[in-house]
């Protein structure tokens, strides 16, 4: 397979007894690229990374990781990649410090081997070096793990929804960390449930039931969407949903932030629209032409699959 690749999937394909949890998957992540895997619970991400990593054998296709078949390689890949699972994966009951020098070993390096890759991690937790890793906040335990899936320098790093369950103030510190390590030529590979965090990736693949419904970069992806859209707002937000999926005109209406996004046919008049909203006893009730995000797409791609 084709070197110039950090990873390279080609009709990669996994069922667990009736279910198909990768479907055909196909696609390439260049060198120092960060490719994010966006899409809800399900859709196979995790999967996919078990595989990349040899954590499992697929049932078709191949793939390969820097270069080598995952099928026939899986020393080699091993020694190259950086995984990070979804749960907190380390020893509870040791210490920061033990848990880092812990990982070292195992890959035959010493953790100061190459402090220069986690310093800027590693500081944020140092003060904490002593206590047991089951007794960190979330945003500590996560910035302890990345620590230890990069302690020997991986080539490729997998990094499995890493922010899921964290604060926001560390989602954000913790997509400044990965911006950081791809300045350093690291290539890595991201899965979120969250479309926010996609704007963070330099392509992103969108993921559901097994299957890539696209990839593209963010910018790339968003100008997909092509139908007039609004935001509605008011009083009694869940009346309002049942009140806009019922309506003539509105295609598509789901939960979007604090207001409801509604996809609609050509000809749609929005202030026509909210009087009879008000009319129906709706109050404060708002509508207005909404920018499209990823999560747009996605819901737009899953409705046409």
């Amino acid at each position: 397979m084709d070197t110039q690749y950090a990873v390279e999937v080609d009709g990669l394909t996994k069922r667990y007894g009736p279910l198909t949890a990768l479907d055909r998957v196909s696609f390439g992540v260049g060198r120092g690229e960060l490719f994010g895997l966006i899409g809800p619970d399900g859709a196979g991400k995790t999967t996919l990374f078990r595989l990349l990593t040899t954590l499992l054998d697929p049932d078709e296709g191949r793939a390969a990781v820097d270069g080598f078949d995952i099928r026939t390689d899986y020393r080699k890949i091993r020694e190259r990649v950086g995984y990070m699972p979804g749960r907190f994966s380390l020893y509870p009951d040791l210490s920061v410090g033990e848990n880092l020098s812990f990982f070292a070993a195992l890959f035959g390096v010493s953790t100061g081997d190459h402090y220069d890759l986690i310093a800027p991690i590693y500081r944020q937790i140092e003060p904490f070096r002593t206590r047991r890793a089951g007794k960190l906040s979330g945003g500590m335990k996560q910035k302890l793990a990345l620590c230890c899936a990069l302690i020997h320098r991986p080539s490729v790093l997998f990094l499995d929804e890493p922010t899921t369950g964290v604060d926001a103030v560390s989602r954000s510190e913790f997509w400044d960390m990965l911006a950081r390590l791809k300045e350093r030529g690291i290539s890595m590979l991201v899965s979120t449930p969250y479309m926010d965090e996609a704007t963070r990736c330099d392509r992103v693949a969108l993921c559901n039931e097994g299957k890539l419904l696209g990839i593209d970069t963010p910018q790339g992806i968003v100008a997909r969407f092509d139908e007039p859209l609004y935001a509605l707002s008011g009083e009694n937000m869940y009346g309002l949903l049942l009140e806009a999926r019922r309506a003539e005109g509105v295609r598509e209406c789901y939960p979007f932030g604090e207001a409801h996004h509604l996809v609609t046919a050509p000809g749609f008049d929005p202030q026509r629209f909210a009087d009879a909203l008000v009319r129906k006893g709706f109050r404060g009730v708002t509508v207005r032409t909404a920018e499209p995000g990823i999560e747009d797409v996605f819901i737009k791609l899953m409705r046409h699959e």
